[in-house]
């Protein structure tokens, strides 16, 4: 079955890889001037006070390098077709948020801040709603996310001088076991498979350096996987719930890449890692290539992402797969636009289910032919987007994707599933974000949701996200 927005694709693209958070614009200096709250409660509370009660603004754009942003955030997650593991080249960081400002710190080119995202939904499973990502378990209410940054980005506008960056994260809630690498504080997932757990989600640093090409910026550290549309942290999504695509893909990476632009429509990526979801320090760590490149037309109405990630022997270990991703954005006019992403990964030598090898906690075997003890588990998934901007703080977006797990290595099923998502994101301000949805999920082959009782399910679900 084709999914529906796919269908719409053939007769009307890119692919924002990981974004990085869109951060939000204070508002105070659009207001008549009055006086300054004293003390750090007072100028929080002021911050969304002007927030949510802007007043008209006439300052111009900031200086950027490059082409012009195609999309408006707020109300889209990101105004660039993004790319993963580095600052976007050329876009100056001119944002200010509630906490640095209740601080007196709201120049500061080193930030503090973060958001709290509280979800619910009410499905037609019981127990679980897996496969699916960032709903996992089934008609709650719970914390999804508390996540604190402190960050520094390297000026990447200006030519002259090399500059520096940093970035870490602290994330709590159920949706660590999103985030965690084995190594990295991971017991509480593959040990005692707490729900809630805690996790540094990534820690790097970035050097800027002008003079190469028109820049270049080398990350080192702990970042996120970086093709794709979606992420784990949760304001850079469309949705609130993820693609099954992405819900099974790799999620974070520790080592080195480098970034450089080589003209404002063509950029390249290099970089050498530990593999997918594991510390270096772990005995299912190996040297692991990933490569990319973006092209962005003139019009910047098209842009096109290509990443052969984590590329290895492909022997199977803790989430080392083989992953070869392309997305695509398109523009169709101002308020509407397109991202499709499609992926084939593999492993090979995955242990059969119910064998004599051993299977990895938190990993799946493959469903391989009778006789084999390994064999090679591939599969492959396409996810479609179609968003539409109703107005500065609202949009409304259509999510088809499909999935073919074909030995059921990556969601312990051998089937091939298709989901339906209907959603709509209402900001207030710029601080806070609702986004209900709508979601159809169905495996075809076989039962596979519910903990294989059931073959399709239906849910609701929202997130809030409160920036501060």
């Amino acid at each position: 079955m084709i999914p529906l927005s796919i269908l719409f694709w053939c007769t009307n693209s890119h692919a924002q890889t990981v974004t990085q958070p869109q951060p939000q614009t204070a508002a105070a200096a659009t207001l008549p001037e009055a006086p300054h709250p004293e003390s750090f409660l007072g100028r929080f509370t002021d911050f969304y006070r002007q927030d949510w009660h802007p007043a008209p603004t006439a300052d111009p754009a900031p200086e950027r390098r490059g082409l012009a942003s195609p999309l408006d955030s707020p109300p889209f997650p990101s105004s660039d077709w993004s790319y993963g593991g580095s600052p976007v080249l050329g876009e100056p960081d001119t944002n200010s948020y509630p906490i640095m400002t209740a601080l007196k710190l709201a120049g500061s080119r080193t930030k503090f801040y973060g958001w709290v995202s509280p979800t619910g939904n009410v499905s037609t499973s019981a127990h679980s709603n897996s496969p699916t990502g960032d709903d996992a378990y089934s008609n709650r209410v719970e914390l999804g996310q508390i996540v604190f940054y402190l960050e520094r980005l390297p000026n990447t506008v200006q030519r002259e001088h090399i500059d520096i960056g940093y970035h870490f994260t602290a994330l709590y809630g159920t949706d660590y076991r999103y985030t965690l690498d084995k190594g990295y504080l991971s017991n509480q997932l593959l040990v005692h498979n707490h729900q809630y757990g805690f996790d540094p989600a990534l820690e790097y640093v970035d050097l800027y350096l002008p003079k190469i090409a028109k820049g270049m910026n080398i990350r080192a550290g702990r970042f996120i996987s970086i093709p794709g549309i979606e992420a784990q942290l949760t304001p850079n999504n469309y949705m609130y719930s993820h693609s099954l695509l992405y819900s099974i893909d790799p999620f974070t990476d520790t080592g080195v890449l480098a970034t450089v632009q080589l003209s404002d429509q063509w950029l390249v990526q290099a970089g050498i890692t530990a593999s997918h979801d594991v510390a270096p320090w772990t005995v299912d760590a190996q040297p692991t290539f990933t490569g990319c490149a973006s092209y962005t037309t003139k019009s910047v109405d098209n842009n096109f992402y290509v990443c052969a990630n984590g590329i290895n022997d492909g022997k199977y270990a803790y989430n080392n797969t083989q992953q070869y991703d392309a997305t695509w954005y398109h523009k169709f006019s101002k308020s509407w636009h397109m991202a499709t992403e499609a992926f084939g990964m593999y492993q090979r030598d995955v242990p059969t289910v119910g064998g004599s090898l051993p299977i990895q906690t938190n990993t799946n075997g493959a469903v391989c032919q009778a006789g084999q003890t390994a064999c090679f588990a591939p599969e492959w998934a396409v996810v479609n987007y179609v968003n539409k901007e109703l107005s500065p703080h609202n949009f409304v977006g259509f999510r088809s994707d499909f999935l073919n797990d074909e030995k059921g290595q990556r969601t312990g099923y051998n089937t091939k599933y298709t989901e339906n998502t209907l959603m709509l994101s209402h900001w207030i301000g710029t601080t806070i974000q609702m986004r209900p949805e709508i979601r159809l999920d169905h495996a075809w082959d076989r039962r596979a949701y519910d903990r294989g009782t059931k073959q399709t399910q239906f849910t609701l679900a929202t997130d809030l996200i409160f920036h501060f």
